[in-house]
């Protein structure tokens, strides 16, 4: 099972020749699960489908930014229903369309069922507070959806935090939050152990603040087993979408793909 997030910069730039990117990439790289952030839907486009294809069915955020951005998945498989965490834990979370969204996809065997997650918390730098929180509320809405029966969770997405801020450290079971623990494996982490794996860089000249601190802020997790590491294992993990071509490029984060399989 191969998974891809990336944060679409919405249609801003030179999007003709960014779609076209993004497109031939998808197309090159066939991934089975999409969670795609900052994509727009209105009532005269649909980003995800339109880059995705027919070959996908496509999970919609249902309140979104006014211009239409969110979040979008985008599933080879039937996705047996779909559903939304609130994200909105303060009053200081107004005016961004944060959420989580859930599709119940139905794999084929040896895989079976999975809960994909798209998790799009609070950016600001000083809301690390509300990722915490946020992070939290997804979790314990998962842990409550898996008493329905055997079902493995893959969390992805931009979530504006590092691997050492505190929210990333709930996922990945270094430390409890609000009463809660739980553990996800990392799987840049589980495949490039030494390596900073930055997403969001000044390299990229399409980021628009240098001095932005957080890097790896795009991430896909894997829930742990009770008694071992994740239910899926992690075969490979890599960077996509993080260089130019003919001068363009694809957005201002750099994608993550995962190859995971049954253990």
């Amino acid at each position: 099972m191969r998974v891809l997030t990336l944060n679409l910069w919405g249609a801003r730039g030179r999007w003709a020749e960014r779609r076209r990117m993004i497109a031939d990439g998808v197309r090159a790289l066939r991934p089975d699960l999409v969670a795609f952030q900052e994509s727009i839907e209105t009532a005269s486009y649909d980003q995800a489908a339109d880059l995705l294809g027919p070959e996908y069915q496509v999970v919609q955020q249902a309140d979104r930014d006014p211009d239409g951005q969110g979040i979008s998945i985008g599933s080879r498989w039937p996705v047996a229903a779909a559903w939304e965490v609130d994200l909105n834990v303060t009053p200081r979370t107004a005016g961004f369309a944060c959420t989580t969204l859930v599709a119940d996809v139905r794999a084929p065997d040896p895989i079976g069922r999975v809960m994909f997650v798209n998790h799009f918390p609070s950016w600001q730098l000083q809301y690390e507070l509300e990722r915490e929180l946020q992070a939290v509320a997804a979790a314990r809405a998962l842990e409550e959806h898996l008493s329905e029966g055997p079902v493995h969770v893959v969390v992805a997405g931009d979530m504006d935090a590092a691997p050492e801020a505190a929210s990333m450290r709930f996922w990945t079971g270094r430390q409890s939050l609000h009463g809660m623990s739980v553990c996800y494996r990392d799987c840049w982490e589980r495949v490039h152990p030494d390596e900073p794996g930055d997403t969001y860089t000044p390299d990229n000249p399409l980021m628009v603040d240098g001095d932005w601190p957080f890097r790896r802020i795009d991430h896909i997790l894997v829930r742990c087993g009770l008694h071992g590491g994740p239910t899926l294992a992690v075969r490979d993990c890599a960077r996509v979408f993080d260089g130019p071509a003919g001068g363009v490029q694809p957005s201002d984060h750099y994608g993550l793909i995962a190859d995971l399989e049954p253990r």
